[in-house]
């Protein structure tokens, strides 16, 4: 994965993907995990990007939509949205632990 020219991430959907997911909607598991790592600005920033409708995204993520190899991209840059900010919500949470331990003298 890598970055070009303010293009964001280049991830390969093709490796996250095989011919069997195609058809049917996301597994229960990845649709709660993106959920809840991700926003509605990261919908719409991805759409933008993937040329992918916010709708049809929104769609896969909630199960009311099939993955398909047109939108297969959008919702492999929509994981990798989600894995940055599951990192980013760990290091705030863990900022905020030591603040309030301080603040309660634990």
């Amino acid at each position: 994965m890598g970055s070009t020219k303010g293009l964001g991430p280049l991830v390969k959907s093709e490796l996250i993907f095989c011919e069997a997911d195609f058809g049917k909607p996301i597994s229960e598991k990845l649709s709660e995990i993106i959920r809840r790592n991700t926003s509605k600005n990261d919908f719409a920033n991805i759409a933008i990007q993937s040329s992918v409708s916010f709708s049809t995204i929104r769609d896969v993520v909630y199960r009311t939509n099939s993955l398909t190899k047109l939108n297969a991209n959008a919702i492999s840059l929509l994981i990798h949205a989600a894995f940055e900010n599951s990192f980013a919500y760990k290091l705030q949470a863990e900022g905020d632990i030591l603040y309030l331990g301080n603040l309660l003298k634990l």
